[in-house]
Parts: C-alpha cells; structure tokens; sequence
C-alpha cells in the first residue's frame, strides 16, 4: 500500500514515505536491521549531547515480555497492536546527573524516535507511536529507577493487510494522510505573519 505524502514542496523521499500504520506482519524483522534503528536512535541531537533516552524492547519471541508491555495499553492500541512482532518503551531519563530536572528531556527523546523512524522506512519497515498506555504500570511493571519516565510506546514491523483490521480501523487505514498547510504554524519576523514564498 502507498501511502507516499502529497507534499507542497519536495521533501527527502524517506520522510515522504514514513506513516504509522495499524496493520502489521507478524513477522520478525533481522536483528541487523533492528539494530540499525536503535544506531539511528543513538545519533540523533540532544541537549548538552545528554542523551536522555533508554528503550525497552520486547518481542513475540518472548511472549511474556510483550504480554507485560502490551497489557499497559490503552484498549483500543490492543485492538490492533496484537499483531505487530516488537513492542517498545522509550523511556526518558528525567533528572540531569546533578539531580536537576532535564526539561528537554522530551524534546531530545522526541528526536531520538523519529531518526529511529526515518530509519525504519529505510529499512522497509513500519513505526506506529502511541500515547495511549499506563505510564504508571508501564514504569512498574518494568522496574524503571526513579529518574526514568516512559514518554510513548510503539511497535515496530513490516506493512500488514488493511483487512485485518476492524472496519473502523480499516478506513483510517486507507484514509489519505493529511497535514495543516505551512502557513497556520510557520510564521516569519513576528507571531502569526505566514512564511511564504
């Protein structure tokens, strides 16, 4: 299925290509190729090059761990997560190591995720971020330390058969991907003048 954006200027085809969607092979990805986006992860920028972020990952290989993720999820991600072969935490470290709050902790973990995504397009393979879990029994459930916060989890695999998914999922499945136009958030010298050509 192309879901390729239509882009009002060009952009890299990499990130034209990247979505998030529903349907997943449950198909293990080669650990190589998995290993290659945890090394884009690992350069992508971060405040004072603190790099504040850890992933936990599990698998079906290992059902008990994907079971301990996947329970934490919010109803409706299970409804469709089920088939995805990898399930991910990532987690931010908080706390700067002078025990100070790193407020752009977020924002550098953030960054690490969508280099692991862009490189997951690279690969051939599919990334689909979720807010929607329990935070709480997530960070329990795994043992994080205490300066440590789950942010998003996430699944990681191959394109799957939109007719997998129940009818509602389905359509926001073949829906076309959409955006706001750049001038509603891109503005140039002062608040709320629209960047344009």
């Amino acid at each position: 299925m192309n879901k390729t954006a239509q882009t009002d200027y060009d952009i890299h085809p990499l990130i034209n290509q990247r979505w998030s969607p529903r349907a997943f092979r449950n198909e293990m990805p080669p650990r190589d190729a998995l290993l290659r986006l945890f090394e884009a992860a690992r350069w992508a920028p971060s405040s004072g090059n603190g790099q504040p972020w850890q992933f936990v990952v599990t698998s079906q290989e290992n059902p008990q761990a994907y079971e301990k993720l996947f329970t934490t999820l919010h109803p409706a991600n299970q409804a469709w997560v089920g088939s995805a072969p990898l399930l991910v935490m990532a987690v931010m470290e908080a706390l700067r190591d002078n025990g100070r709050s790193n407020l752009w902790a977020p924002y550098d973990l953030g960054q690490a995720v969508a280099n692991l995504a862009i490189q997951a397009t690279a690969e051939g393979l599919f990334v689909h971020q979720m807010a929607g879990f329990d935070r709480e029994q997530a960070k329990a459930a795994f043992n994080l330390p205490e300066q440590f916060e789950p942010m998003t989890v996430f699944v990681i695999g191959y394109l799957g058969d939109p007719d997998s998914l129940s009818e509602d999922l389905r359509e926001r499945e073949l829906a076309p991907r959409e955006r706001k136009p750049l001038s509603s958030f891109t503005y140039e010298n002062e608040w709320d003048q629209p960047l344009e050509r």
